[in-house]
């Protein structure tokens, strides 16, 4: 019987991990829950077994009910009644499997009703549940917007929301308006308080809101009336049982037709301020983001999974010319390919998922007592260190899954065209995300002040002096080169003194960043497990390579006057 846990040792590796030592001992807070709750950990092998029992029950349902649900889910996709969302048929049948094997708050501490779970595994159950159906992780992994209520909530709304959401119930983030997309700052819907009612009321349009009609909402809404900036903006919950917001419409959608994304209309909804006003953008948007970056990261690597699964599946049934096409070099480059980016992705997106970990336990810590300045050190470090990888894991591993996805397609040669195979709908479900929750040209905006300052150059040549397999230090050597090369484009655009030229250069800064860390992260996974990732750690570092060489020499032969020729005529027109 298929489990998407236990099929891939990958797994088991990443969760060995060292730093998931420290991790365990922070977020158990030295296993204090022993004594109180049945199901806690008493010392750390003890945590890790709990966890592979949790990714285990996930893998089982991904690989027989989620995935064979599948199919109808997405032709049936989710429908409107009377401005109520209505899932697919199965979709019902996923939340009720996955609410029943208790998969639901799963990072949330044990008083709540959670199960105390760190991000890493947390982001592994996610990976596993993309990978046998994004729309449904969707819906599923919205969950973790529960973290933003627990760390900016008072007491009161934690002991009110958060066993709800641990028993099943779900959430949305609202925050995109028709005139406020990526720009947040020009939010408009107006929350107004009631000293009649006692609450706040919210008034206005949300659209692009995934799963848009949950039970429990995060709203980003306007307090500050005569404010149009993000100064004014402050965070609210809203609670479904209220009233007051309806469905006015569900996007029809490329791909993930299984979760609805919502138009909705707020009229004077009951709502509860979570946090303090004027930080909801500021502050709790930002930690909501971050959270859902990791979250697409992790989508994405599922997504990337059941791509290479299906191409190299069909490769080695296929025949052409009397051979199974898995033997022709054109095809077997692919899936090496395939595999090497799948492999580079997951590395970087659980070395993020650890740096958030071990910031993110310390600073639930210091609400409870004042940190030892070791501690306060500790914390700052992986902060930077998850701030910094959060843009790279987000961006690098939703651009990669649309051409492992293509690539899938590719493998099938016409077949992949045709509905009836499974690589279509990953391919129709992967193109959204390099484009939600931040679009790859936002990570590189991101991403692009720690090119600047230096941070990943620090990081990297760190990196480059940690020990590599005796077989593999001839890629280290490779990859110091890329380095040098790296370096000297840095700089050249730095020295440019031109803001324009380092926006346009950017993503291609970025690019290279995403190339050497992932493959000196390939290279470390090589050297502990080489059995499972040598041949990726020497495809993806080659790969790597051309890309480097490539954009290097595209920065450094690039002045300020070629701008001009990628403006658009009407722009042209306009400055003459």
């Amino acid at each position: 019987m298929a489990n998407y846990y236990t099929d891939h040792p990958e797994f088991e590796f990443h969760l060995n991990h060292p730093l998931m030592k420290r991790i365990v001992e922070l977020k158990e807070r030295n296993f204090a829950d022993k004594d109180e709750y049945a199901d806690a950990p008493v010392d750390y092998q003890d945590a890790l077994e709990n966890y592979k029992r949790v990714l285990e029950i996930t893998g089982d349902i991904a690989a027989n009910v989620l995935e064979p649900n599948s199919e109808e889910v997405d032709l049936e996709g989710p429908h409107l009644v009377d401005g109520r969302m209505h899932y697919a048929s199965k979709t019902y049948e996923n939340l009720d499997v996955t609410r029943k094997a208790g998969l639901w708050g799963i990072s949330m501490p044990r008083r709540y009703g959670g199960l105390n779970m760190p991000v890493t595994p947390y982001s592994m159950a996610s990976e596993i549940v993309a990978a046998a159906d994004a729309g449904f992780q969707n819906i599923w992994s919205l969950q973790d917007c529960i973290e933003t209520l627990y760390e900016f909530g008072n007491e009161e709304q934690r002991q009110k929301y958060i066993p709800r959401v641990c028993a099943g119930e779900t959430m949305s983030m609202d925050l995109t308006e028709p005139d406020a997309g990526s720009d947040l700052q020009r939010v408009m819907l107006k929350a107004t308080y009631s000293e009649e009612e006692g609450c706040w009321l919210l008034n206005g349009v949300k659209r692009f809101i995934t799963n848009g009609d949950s039970d429990i909402h995060l709203v980003l809404a306007r307090s500050e009336a005569g404010t149009h900036d993000g100064r004014g903006l402050s965070m609210f919950i809203y609670d479904k049982r209220q009233g007051g917001v309806t469905v006015r419409h569900i996007e029809n959608k490329l791909g993930i037709h299984g979760s609805p994304t919502c138009e909705l209309v707020y009229k004077n909804a009951k709502a509860e301020l979570c946090g303090s006003t004027r930080m909801g953008l500021i502050k709790y948007v930002m930690a909501l983001m971050n959270g859902a970056r990791l979250g697409i990261a992790a989508q994405s690597v599922g997504v990337s999974q059941a791509a290479y699964n299906e191409a190299l599946a069909y490769a080695k049934e296929r025949k052409q010319f009397d051979k199974a096409i898995i033997n022709f070099p054109a095809v077997y480059d692919m899936l090496a390919r395939m595999k090497a980016k799948l492999d580079a992705g997951r590395s970087i997106l659980y070395q993020t998922a650890r740096y958030v970990d071990l910031y993110k336990a310390l600073e639930d810590i210091s609400k409870e007592r004042k940190l030892t300045p070791e501690e306060r050190q500790e914390m700052k470090t992986y902060t930077r260190l998850a701030d910094a990888f959060t843009p790279l894991a987000k961006g690098m591993n939703s651009e990669y899954v649309n051409q492992n996805a293509y690539d899938a397609i590719q493998v099938h040669g016409g077949s992949g065209f045709i509905m009836e195979y499974k690589s279509q709908r990953l391919y129709r479900d992967a193109r959204i995300f390099s484009i939600y929750e931040g679009t790859t040209q936002l990570q590189v905006v991101a991403a692009i002040r720690y090119i600047t300052n230096g941070t990943y150059l620090s990081i990297i040549k760190e990196m480059l002096a940690e020990e590599v397999a005796e077989e593999l230090k001839p890629l280290q050597i490779r990859v110091a080169k890329m380095t040098e090369l790296y370096e000297q484009a840095v700089n050249y655009v730095k020295e440019a003194g031109n803001q324009e030229v380092q926006d346009f250069l950017a993503r291609r800064l970025y690019e290279m960043t995403g190339d050497i860390i992932m493959s000196l992260l390939i290279l470390s996974d090589a050297t502990r497990a080489p059995h499972l990732f040598t041949k990726s750690a020497n495809v993806y570092v080659r790969h790597a390579e051309a890309e480097v060489i490539g954009h290097s020499a595209y920065v450094k032969s690039f002045i300020e006057e070629d701008l001009v020729n990628f403006r658009t005529v009407e722009e042209k027109a306009a400055e003459e």
